[in-house]
């Protein structure tokens, strides 16, 4: 979805309701260190909707980011199919795009879903694949006997 070519993947209306729910998770972000809160929104293909925010440590490599905490809570039920996620920081109307390791975990389970972010007083949407040109996925890793790759 170029800048030139920008056709939405995700409703409109859909869009608004996913960042929505990321907005209403966010107030339960844990970001005593950074202040930064942020919330995420993952939307399933079957239409279930799985949560996630910040959670800091005062060992801040143990930090988890909404994003990554959004997908384990999905997997810990057993989704792995996902069309789109939403992502808000602590401002209500500026991107705050995922970062290198979110975009990782995010391709790994969807190259082609969706990323809702605010932008201004729209929505924005970009394919995650668009934000992680180069990523690492399963096709570069050695086929392991007895494991679907």
């Amino acid at each position: 979805m170029s800048e030139e070519n920008r056709t939405p993947a995700l409703d409109p209306a859909a869009a608004r309701d996913l960042l929505d729910r990321a907005r209403a998770a966010r107030r339960n972000a844990y970001a005593p260190y950074s202040n930064f809160p942020v919330g995420a929104a993952l939307l399933a293909r079957d239409g279930r909707v799985f949560t996630g925010v910040n959670v800091e440590n005062a060992s801040y490599g143990l930090c988890n980011c909404a994003e990554r905490v959004a997908v384990g809570k999905a997997v810990s039920e057993g989704v792995r199919d996902f069309a789109a996620i939403a992502v808000i920081g602590p401002e209500d109307d500026v991107e705050c795009s995922p970062c290198g390791a979110c975009r990782q975990v995010l391709f790994e389970f969807g190259p082609d879903m969706v990323l809702v972010m605010p932008n201004g007083g729209g929505v924005r949407q970009y394919l995650v694949r668009e934000l992680l040109p180069g990523a690492f996925d399963a096709a570069r890793l050695p086929p392991v006997q007895g494991t679907p790759v």
